[in-house]
């Protein structure tokens, strides 16, 4: 048993055990990296943090996570994702582990910046599976990778019964267990990808140096598809951090329910993602990606309508009616927002191994960069609105302008495309764009 355990997986069976070993190890890493999204509320009790120390606490492992992505991927592309994947889960799992014996804000501080390299472990996964996988099928198996993302809920769900058996202590521990566990499995379950191996069997060229690594950076398509996900990845992000305040905010839910519904929401957002690659294989991600658009577009114009009392002079008098968006419609649209944008998310990632294959790691990673400081940024910015405004769907406003922008850059960018096409090379293809 042990000896076929330690073996290198058969070459045949290598990209569906990648994939399959990159998500579950994907979930794990997600989950821990939201973990402050419940011992947070217990650690704020214990030290007495303010909002602002709370907020900061809650969003430093999703800046570190985010800003770390660029680099892990570059490193991915140049030493192999099943040893940067690894060691990314056990570097985490030393700080998750630290976060326990943490006393002062300072020291939790600290450890919540390692805590966010869980976060980075996406770039790191995006670019280990493309490489086992064609250009028609990437789609498919980058959804399916990102899917990982219902970790969050993992930990909305299961991290409140162990803090309140055991302490939010013990939730630290056991979550940096399971990176442990999960580091071990990956390794001893899972190969080096394609091109690692043909490296070291000298029938590809050798790696880039570090820098070259960066040069499609210089491309503004990149950054395109970085803003992209800005939305889809970034506001999917913030929304799940921030609908549990507004649903109280706005209906008076208790907290339980608004955080049973916010639950709810990451789910599917997080499921679906997987169908958002299948339908980028199948019908083209620029298509998908304009009906993400187009639909968020109108979700976000819906939900921004603030609840008011109108009074319109009639023939017999004035007559007074109120609007607002009742709790059953705002969540059925927000559903159909959350789902929406995963198809986005996995759109977004069929483009990168399209166009730039050799780079992978450094524009994954760039992309997820900006996709997580969305993330970090957007709740911030809601609570700025609110303070502002003192209009509750603010947020949604902020979002409508985000993705007619997207829109807008999106649709005069292939338009431009198109006419460059036709004038030099009609038969030019793009066949993920």
């Amino acid at each position: 048993m042990t000896a076929n355990l330690a073996a290198a997986p058969s070459q045949d069976n290598a990209p569906r055990r990648a994939l399959v070993m990159s998500t579950i190890a994907f979930t794990v890493c997600f989950a821990v990296w939201t973990i402050f999204s419940i011992i947070g509320v217990r650690i704020k009790q214990e030290l007495g943090l303010n909002e602002t120390e709370f907020g900061l606490l809650l969003g430093t492992p999703i800046l570190t996570g985010s800003l770390v992505r660029m680099v892990l991927g570059v490193w991915t592309d140049r030493y192999g994702g099943r040893l940067v994947y690894t060691a990314t889960m056990l570097a985490a799992a030393v700080a998750t582990f630290l976060l326990a014996f943490a006393h002062t804000y300072g020291q939790m501080l600290i450890a919540a910046l390692g805590v966010g390299l869980a976060g980075g472990s996406f770039a790191v996964g995006v670019s280990y599976v493309s490489r086992f996988f064609p250009a028609d099928r990437q789609g498919t198996a980058l959804g399916i990778f990102g899917a990982g993302n219902v970790g969050a809920a993992v930990t909305k769900f299961l991290a409140p019964f162990v803090l309140l058996s055991w302490g939010w202590q013990s939730v630290a521990l056991i979550w940096a267990a399971a990176l442990v566990v999960m580091a071990a499995i990956f390794w001893f379950t899972t190969g080096d990808d394609p091109v690692i191996r043909e490296r070291r069997a000298g029938k590809a060229a050798p790696a880039r140096s570090f820098w070259q690594e960066f040069t499609p950076l210089k491309n503004p398509q990149v950054w395109r598809f970085a803003f992209y996900y800005f939305f889809a990845f970034g506001a999917f992000v913030a929304l799940s951090l921030w609908l549990p305040r507004y649903l109280i905010g706005v209906y008076g839910f208790g907290l339980a329910t608004a955080g049973m519904i916010g639950a709810a929401y990451s789910i599917p957002a997080s499921v679906f993602r997987a169908y958002g690659g299948v339908l980028s294989d199948r019908i083209g991600a620029r298509t998908v990606l304009y009906s993400t658009f187009a639909v968020s577009a109108v979700a976000t114009l819906v939900l921004s309508l603030p609840s008011a009392d109108y009074v319109v002079r009639g023939i017999s008098g004035p007559i007074a009616f109120h609007f607002e968006i009742g709790p059953l419609a705002f969540i059925a649209v927000a559903c159909v927002l959350g789902f929406f944008m995963s198809l986005g998310k996995a759109a977004v990632y069929k483009h990168i191994p399209a166009y730039y294959p050799q780079s992978v790691g450094a524009v994954g990673g760039v992309v997820g960069m900006i996709g997580g400081l969305g993330g970090f940024i957007l709740p911030i910015a809601f609570g700025a609105l609110n303070d502002l405004t003192g209009v509750w769907s603010s947020c949604f406003m902020l979002l409508f302008v985000i993705v007619v922008a997207c829109l807008a850059w999106m649709h005069f960018s292939i338009r431009r495309m198109e006419r460059a096409a036709a004038a030099e090379a009609p038969a030019l293809s793009y066949a993920a764009e």
